[in-house]
């Protein structure tokens, strides 16, 4: 039995050097819109089409690039996902939790892909 079925992207994650210019950019060039901004994780959600595009700040090295990608899955137990991945000998970074996405809140899993690249996995 297959534990989910692909959908597509969610959200991409990007730090950052300064976010004003980067939501400017977004919103100026790209055409995004502001759908939240989740103050506590210093975090920009911008709408770009059925996707978002968030915006963190770089980590304290200036370090800029991908935090991450999510994507987007159908399944009917994202707990059985997460057994699934850990059979195969995926390790999952934290527990299964309500985070907000480009489909609202819900519940995902973050873990890494062979080179590093941090993937979260959220149910439509």
């Amino acid at each position: 039995m297959k534990e989910f079925t692909p959908l597509g992207l969610d959200h991409v994650v990007l730090r950052v050097r300064d976010q004003a210019a980067a939501q400017q950019f977004y919103v100026d060039v790209l055409g995004c819109t502001l759908e939240r901004v989740n103050a506590p994780l210093s975090l920009i959600h911008l709408r770009f089409g059925d996707q978002l595009i968030d915006l963190l700040p770089g980590n304290g090295d200036g370090g800029t690039g991908m935090d991450h990608v999510c994507l987007s899955i159908r399944c009917d137990d994202i707990n059985a996902v997460a057994a699934a991945l850990e059979a195969k000998g995926v390790k999952l970074e934290g527990e299964v939790r309500q985070r907000f996405g480009a489909w609202g809140t819900g519940p995902s899993l973050y873990f890494r892909d062979p080179d590093g690249y941090r993937i979260e996995l959220k149910p439509r």
